[in-house]
């Protein structure tokens, strides 16, 4: 098989590493890569976010799997811009639809989604301008530590964990 991974940070330099392992890959390129992923692949300098040069490339490459590990693409759309382009739909995409990765891009849809669906998770309370007296007394309800989490992409930053 012919796989291209999205991807230049630890998580894809281990994916990398791993799928260069398989007997069944032929190639891999790595776009955006890094230092790492040269090591088991091509690096190619393209913008992971750029999904008609990616497709380009991916049809240019006759790439039979594309594997998107940042959250960045998925919550973009890649999988979606995959599954509907015609001449890209026969590459399997390994990842979710934009609309499942919400879940992973947004804090306040995956609480909304846990609460409609009963699934376990911590008491929460989604904090905006409009409504911060309440966002106060909620803290003021519960007992430390808190976990304040930013909604919305944060590149692993986006949690504090307050003691008081």
């Amino acid at each position: 098989m012919r796989i291209l991974l999205l991807g230049s940070g630890g998580r894809e330099h281990a994916l990398a590493w791993k799928i260069a392992q398989s007997r069944h890959t032929e190639k891999l390129f790595i776009i955006p890569g890094n230092a790492g992923t040269l090591e088991t692949g091509e690096n190619v300098s393209i913008n992971p976010s750029d999904f008609t040069a990616v497709g380009r490339f991916a049809l240019d490459n006759h790439i039979d799997m594309l594997v998107v590990g940042p959250e960045d693409p998925l919550v973009k759309g890649i999988y979606d811009f995959f599954t509907g382009n015609p001449s890209l739909r026969h590459i399997a995409v390994i990842g979710p639809s934009q609309e499942a990765a919400k879940l992973e891009g947004s804090k306040d849809f995956a609480k909304a989604f846990m609460n409609k669906y009963n699934i376990p998770t911590a008491r929460h309370f989604t904090v905006t301008a409009e409504n911060l007296p309440e966002g106060i007394s909620f803290l003021k309800s519960i007992q430390p530590p808190f976990v304040l989490k930013a909604d919305g992409l944060a590149a692993g930053k986006g949690v504090l964990i307050l003691h008081r």
